[in-house]
């Protein structure tokens, strides 16, 4: 009676497709056993920043380099797995990000390779980039989107919780050619600088518990 009663449940719970892990589709509207929560990181706001408006600047200034910011949303991808290849392409110039992304075997390395061509074409039409090779990254990182809540059937009946996360890629391409160092701490110092630098971290110090 009860294995019946078990197999008429499942059997029932077939007909409900979003729970069981399909695509899902961005609506204002949630379904029950699913969660679809604000975006952590505002993508709309990313994409504004192409559209802000600099005051002129005066000749002995410093010419400020074009830019380009642009997102790929919504990517049915892991979010540890996509830090990774986000950290890879900083610093590089554009030929050189897509060159590595070609020879890593992931899924998130084509996307980060899409994503990129689509910053470059966008950055040469819309921004008036003169060469689509004179570009590099200068920011890529990732941001975590909504996640899709559903079950999975396991043995005797038993139901069990499934996670479907999403994520956004951002990506920053810059004019110009990649400075030497992207990260400070790569920086070749000299024997002064380091000496500063621990004499700094010395004073800085805390004893705990103690007068």
């Amino acid at each position: 009676m009860l294995r019946s009663l078990g197999n008429d449940f499942l059997s029932s719970f077939k007909r409900i497709p979003m729970l069981v892990g399909t695509n899902p589709v961005r609506s204002k509207w949630t379904i029950k056993g699913s969660e679809i929560n604000d975006d952590p990181v505002k993508c709309h706001l990313w994409k504004s920043y192409n559209e802000k408006v600099y005051p002129p600047q005066t000749p002995d200034e410093k010419q400020r380099p074009g830019f380009v910011c642009h997102v790929k949303e919504d990517i049915r991808y892991s979010y540890k797995r996509m830090w990774y290849l986000a950290c890879l392409v900083r610093g590089m110039s554009i030929d050189e990000a897509l060159k590595q992304l070609q020879f890593v075997k992931k899924k998130g390395a084509e996307i980060a390779r899409e994503t990129l061509l689509e910053a470059q074409e966008m950055a040469v039409n819309e921004h008036n980039i003169e060469f689509k090779t004179n570009l590099w990254v200068s920011e890529s990182f990732v941001g975590k989107s909504y996640r899709l809540k559903g079950k999975r059937r396991c043995a005797r009946g038993r139901l069990t919780n499934i996670h479907y996360d999403y994520i956004h890629y951002f990506v920053t391409l810059e004019e110009g050619t990649p400075p030497e160092y992207y990260y400070y701490n790569k920086k070749n110092q000299t024997l002064k600088e380091m000496y500063d630098k621990w004499l700094d971290d010395m004073r800085n110090r805390k004893v705990i518990e103690c007068l």
